[in-house]
């Protein structure tokens, strides 16, 4: 203990990282499948369709003949197409394997976060708000696990560290170029999340009330650089107009906000109070409010964009994701700047001990658990056991006891033809007209029964479609999923059946 301790006083950074990189390959091993549909069916899906020559959604012209774009950036998913062929060309074609490798890039990618938070803390406000906010950046129970995931909300936020530290760092020098960069590095930010618009324009008022009316005439220009680059040469080279894809990302927002979770403005406050883990994230919150003015340019980007999704009527949780490392660090100078003001631990320092105790004891526990969280188990060996038989066709999935049916993974079914379906409106009946028009290529001779209710029912109800339809294997949820599905119902993580049409 003495040893760690020596280490923590000495080497911080050192601590932090080893912490950081620990539970980060933790999840680049044990956290596997996906968790939401935007980190998959939006990023590997449609990377894996391209380089098999299909065009999953069809977000490509030529693919469906379209006349406007699906208001999507093409960065991000861009990028893992590229790595996808070189992976293909190097001959590795098992699905698994392939997010080995994702999932590994992404948590060297994420390292950024913790070292840039370190530094931009450090810099501003000293050793103490450095270790607060690197220890917190490093485990949070929900850092490692967010890591590895394909989201564009987590993707986006080395990015904008990387462009805040080089301000932050060369604040009193006259050369353009690190500003420039700085800008191409919001533009790299804004394509692969357009919403962090509102962080970067956030960034520049910041600079303008400080009056640094250069650096952020720099940045801005460096900023159009990178967009030009990025945004309009791709619209050019598909759509042969520029921006039409970001045009097409406002317009569908804008007519369709209210078609998405409708929540209280305090939605994220709460979310913030919760997933920074009480005691502590009441400090951390304090310490933000308080450095509004004294730490505006770390300030002001952060809250416009809290403000801005607090008000929007589309909430969900991942869309707050780009600015909490930025409250988290903020939160730390402030915090820390607080105490050494007032002299808190002269007088409180059994309280400020007794609140770190219970923060690692209610965060300790989840982050061994969400850091090695295989999500959507059921979904994803499914596939990968219907990836091995030879003879699969197609693919159906029986959901009748509800109104929708849940998508296949087709990543791992290494197959990209259309989904068959039976619900609760889309009937066996129905089911049976479509196969009688299907061609024989597109008959489905596996199919995939979701949820245990009324298996019984719905088995036989199936066999009137394929009278020799025979039991194969069943496939459980993973932990997370039960106790996912424990905390909300409307969770959709259950145990898949698998049969076989023809014996």
């Amino acid at each position: 203990m003495k040893t760690i301790e020596k280490y923590w006083e000495e080497r911080p950074l050192a601590v932090i990282l080893f912490i950081a990189g620990f539970f980060r390959l933790i999840a680049v091993v044990f956290s596997k499948g996906y968790g939401m549909h935007d980190d998959h069916f939006l990023v590997i899906e449609i990377a894996q369709s391209w380089v098999d020559n299909k065009d999953y959604n069809n977000w490509l012209p030529s693919s469906a003949n379209l006349d406007r774009p699906s208001g999507h950036s093409l960065l991000y998913p861009g990028l893992h197409y590229v790595l996808f062929s070189l992976l293909k060309f190097l001959g590795m074609d098992d699905p698994q394997n392939k997010m080995y490798i994702v999932r590994f890039v992404h948590a060297c990618w994420s390292m950024i976060i913790v070292y840039w938070g370190y530094k931009i803390a450090l810099r501003t406000s000293g050793i103490q708000a450095a270790k607060m906010s690197g220890l917190l950046l490093a485990s949070l129970f929900f850092m490692p696990m967010m890591s590895v995931r394909n989201l564009v909300e987590f993707a986006c936020i080395p990015a904008l560290l990387l462009a805040t530290w080089i301000v932050i760092k060369e604040e009193n020098t006259n050369k353009a170029m690190p500003f420039i960069l700085a800008g191409i590095m919001f533009s790299i930010a804004f394509s692969t999340r357009f919403q962090t618009s509102i962080f970067i324009g956030g960034f520049g008022l910041a600079l303008l009330i400080l009056k640094k009316w250069r650096e952020a005439l720099w940045i801005f220009l460096g900023f159009l650089t990178g967009l030009f680059l990025i945004q309009a040469t791709t619209d050019m080279l598909i759509w042969k107009k520029p921006f039409v894809e970001l045009i097409e990302y406002v317009r569908y927002n804008l007519e369709n906000a209210k078609e998405y979770p409708n929540l209280p403005w305090y939605t994220y406050t709460l979310l913030i109070a919760g997933i920074l883990v009480p005691p502590i994230s009441l400090l951390i919150i304090f310490g933000f409010l308080r450095s509004w003015k004294k730490h505006i340019l770390l300030f002001l980007p952060a809250f416009m964009f809290f403000i801005f999704h607090s008000s929007f009527p589309n909430k969900q949780e991942r869309f707050i994701l780009p600015c909490i490392p930025f409250i988290i660090i903020l939160g730390s100078i402030g915090w820390c700047n607080y105490m050494a003001e007032t002299k808190f631990l002269e007088r409180r320092y059994t309280f400020y001990r007794t609140c770190w105790i219970v923060f690692f004891s209610l965060n300790t526990i989840p982050l061994i658990f969400v850091s090695a969280a295989y999500s959507h188990r059921n979904r994803v060996e499914a596939m990968v056991y219907l990836s091995t038989k030879p003879d699969v066709n197609n693919v159906m999935v029986e959901e009748s006891n509800h109104s929708y049916y849940t998508v296949i993974p087709h990543f791992y079914l290494k197959q990209w033809k259309s989904d068959y379906f039976v619900t609760s409106t889309y009937t066996v009946d129905s089911m049976a007209k479509r196969i009688r028009n299907s061609p024989s290529e597109l008959i489905p001779n596996y199919i995939v029964f979701n949820q245990p209710e009324n298996m019984d029912a719905r088995v036989k109800n199936m066999k009137n479609l394929f009278p020799e339809l025979t039991y194969e294997t069943t496939i459980e949820p993973g932990f997370i999923d039960r106790v996912m599905h424990f905390l909300n119902k409307h969770n959709a993580n259950f145990t898949s059946y698998i049969y076989r049409t023809k014996k």
